[in-house]
């Protein structure tokens, strides 16, 4: 496992070709985000994704969220309509994640959470070597790990790479909504609160 930086802006070209070196190994990357430290491969690399999910021993049927520099840069992946797109816009970035129809060009059908991270560096990241997926950097049912040495101790024998941000803040996990759903349904309740005007029920 390679251990780069991540603290600075001048850690972002060398995390850059790391990353990218990964990607196309289809191997998997530990990121830090604005909660906890996630998985990152390309959303649509079946091989890496198979490793993701074999490290993690999550069930296969079980979506991986994804994370995107931009709102432009997801809409790759997903449709966004109004009101959400604007209100999408004046919100991320921010630790909510929303699930989403896929994009008519992506492969296959159903539904995807996508978040813009507000995490700078991570975002800085993704805008040069587009999105990723981010699901928690832990085994399933164990906790979720938030200090880069936690993360290499538990998954390093199973990570191309890890980006080291320190201790990231940890805390409340990523707020979860499923905008499919007619009203807005709150699946996880997180760190971010939605404004009363967008009438999300539940969870």
């Amino acid at each position: 496992m390679r251990v780069v930086p991540f603290t600075q802006p001048g850690h972002l070209p060398p995390a850059i070709v790391a990353v990218r070196a990964a990607l196309a190994s289809h191997t998997v990357t530990a990121v830090p985000t604005e909660t906890y430290y996630g998985l990152a491969v390309a959303p649509d690399d079946s091989v890496a994704v198979a490793r993701l999910v074999a490290l993690k021993g999550r069930p296969t049927e079980k979506a991986l969220p994804v994370v995107g520099a931009s709102l432009a840069q997801l809409e790759t992946l997903v449709q966004f309509v109004e009101p959400w797109r604007e209100r999408l816009f004046e919100v991320w970035p921010a630790p909510l994640t929303v699930v989403l129809p896929v994009a008519s060009r992506v492969r296959g059908s159903g539904t995807l959470g996508v978040r813009v991270p507000a995490h700078g560096l991570l975002r800085g990241l993704l805008a040069e070597v587009g999105p990723l997926t981010a699901t928690s950097a832990n085994r399933s049912g164990a906790p979720p790990l938030d200090d880069a040495a936690a993360v290499s101790r538990s998954l390093g024998e199973d990570l191309a790479v890890l980006l080291d941000g320190g201790r990231t803040p940890g805390g409340v996990p990523t707020t979860v909504l499923d905008l499919c759903a007619r009203p807005p349904r709150m699946l996880r309740v997180g760190a971010f609160v939605p404004p009363a005007v967008w009438h999300v029920e539940g969870p």
